[in-house]
């Protein structure tokens, strides 16, 4: 799942403590503070369903510095990488 995160209020210790949280969490497979609509953009795993749900309520539900949360299921996975495509400079 994709998870869009827009937390209650942006203050430095909820933002940190946020960011441990995502950190220390094996289901978010990447977590990423990003500008726009959302605070956090994660990608999220999980077996079944019914485990997604377990993880929204003691990761998402528990946390009262959420605001929203918006769930995207994966359908199919497109293109998947994060090389970053970099030139070699010509000059030595």
């Amino acid at each position: 799942m994709l998870v869009l995160v827009t937390l209650e209020r942006e203050s430095s210790d909820i933002v940190d403590r946020f960011k441990k949280a995502i950190r220390s969490s094996a289901e978010v497979v990447n977590g990423f503070y990003v500008t726009g609509d959302a605070d956090f953009v994660l990608y999220v795993t999980a077996p079944t369903m019914e485990d997604y749900e377990q993880f929204t309520r003691k990761f998402f539900y528990a946390n009262p510095n959420i605001k929203a949360v918006k769930t995207m299921v994966v359908v199919d996975r497109v293109k998947v990488g994060f090389a970053i495509p970099v030139e070699a400079s010509s000059e030595t």
